[in-house]
């Protein structure tokens, strides 16, 4: 969330930067401004009721001490017109905050300066490319060919047992799985971060804390008895670990890892390129969050880059880093960074990662804070990435790896596998 001092004072910078996220800004800033200015108004208005009765209160004390109970009765009855009037003032400035809430919670995270601008996902700017593109037998098959091939994934029977988008992985497809997930949790946490394992359901309070809600409401699954929401990704639990919490700035920064299940609705994805492993509702993933000084957020976001490269260059697969154009950003990010693995045999790039720094935005929502050098409380930095997806790096594998022998193991895997070879 935004802070609405800077959107008082930054207006026409605010909506600036919003319209290269494609947001048209001008009147819900305008109407932020207003509501702020009314709800300040009102309170000011309220404080100095409120400092005049008690101002009154102790004058009553003196009269009544002094003997002058009927000068004192007088101003009884003043408090008492105060009191009423300070009653529906309070409740006037709760509904103007909840107003002011409600309308900032619309606003998305403004877009750091280097953000391309760009309204589609074909102006996303490629910052780095490596890895060579394998060559495939003749006869090479995409992975939803390759996983009943060899019978290690079964989406039919996930449609049995619960519906599209929810796979059975099976014998050597759940081993390999289970490989990546303890790779990547090892990775991570020789990389500095701590590991944690937290909830699969969020309360409503840790969705607004992230930013799921209410950008996202319609892509979550919620149970409405318990209002629960079914986390989307390991950063909405992990980064509200943080919330309301006042950290000392010895302790920055905060780095921490999760392995989670994932569900996502994904309403109106249809079509071969959400085919197979490409969009599930229900799929795994292991996170890194880091909270920063906000002198370091950046520096920070470059290590976590860095090290999401490193796993890559280790699987050895073909990858390409994107810095993503306004129009293709999350609600939330000031600047993310795509990782897209090449699927040889769908001739297509997958995103497998996105690495991205919020700055203050989940932070204010969060009231995530730390204590600075001068003792004072400061709003700190959030950043998460995906280290990494699981589907697209497992289809990956699965589709640059094959021969006509079998899906060979990337070797950094066989450890964790115990075998080199689907066959």
């Amino acid at each position: 969330m935004l802070q609405i001092a800077f959107i008082r004072e930054n207006q026409e910078k605010v909506i600036n930067a919003l319209a290269k996220k494609n947001m048209d800004a001008k009147s819900i800033v305008e109407e932020v401004v207003q509501l702020d200015e009314k709800r300040r108004a009102t309170q000011v208005e309220l404080d100095g009721i409120l400092s005049e009765s008690n101002k009154l209160s102790k004058d009553i004390g003196e009269l009544m001490k002094s003997g002058e109970k009927s000068k004192a009765a007088i101003l009884k009855e003043k408090t008492i017109l105060l009191k009423e009037k300070s009653k529906k003032l309070a409740e006037s400035a709760d509904v103007l905050a909840a107003e002011l809430l409600e309308k900032l919670y619309t606003l998305p995270n403004l877009p750091a300066d280097i953000v391309p601008v760009g309204k589609t996902p074909e102006e996303n700017l490629n910052v780095f490319q490596e890895g060579a593109i394998p060559v495939l037998h003749e006869g090479a098959q995409p992975h939803w060919e390759l996983v009943k091939k060899y019978d290690i994934i079964d989406f039919e029977l996930g449609v049995k047992i619960t519906g599209a988008g929810f796979p059975v992985y099976k014998g050597k497809g759940a081993k390999l799985q289970r490989a990546l997930i303890n790779y990547f949790l090892d990775k991570n946490t020789a990389a500095g971060y701590s590991e944690v394992q937290v909830p699969h359901m969020v309360n409503e309070a840790s969705a607004y804390g992230t930013g799921q809600l209410p950008d996202k409401e319609g892509q979550m699954y919620h149970d409405k008895t318990d209002d629960l929401y079914l986390i989307p990704t390991a950063e909405v639990p992990v980064t509200n670990l943080f919330r309301d919490v006042i950290l000392n700035e010895n302790e920055l920064p905060v780095l921490t890892t999760a392995y989670t299940p994932c569900f996502r609705r994904e309403a109106g994805s249809y079509g071969a390129h959400v085919r197979g492993l490409n969009r599930l509702h229900q799929f795994d993933k292991v996170e890194i969050v880091r909270v920063e000084h906000p002198d370091k957020s950046y520096e920070a976001l470059d290590g976590m880059v860095e090290h999401v490269k490193s796993i890559l260059q280790e699987l050895k697969l073909p990858y390409r880093i994107l810095r993503l154009c306004g129009g293709d950003m999350s609600f939330t990010a000031s600047l993310t960074y795509d990782f897209e693995v090449f699927s040889t045999a769908q001739d297509r790039w997958l995103e497998i990662s996105s690495v991205s720094n919020f700055e203050t935005f989940q932070a204010n929502r969060l009231k995530l804070r730390f204590k600075d050098k001068d003792g004072k409380n400061q709003l700190a930095h959030t950043l998460n990435g995906s280290s990494l997806a699981l589907p697209r790096v497992l289809a990956g594998i699965l589709e640059n790896y094959q021969t006509p022998e079998g899906i060979v193991i990337p070797e950094v895997l066989r450890p964790y596998c115990g075998f080199d070879i689907i066959d």
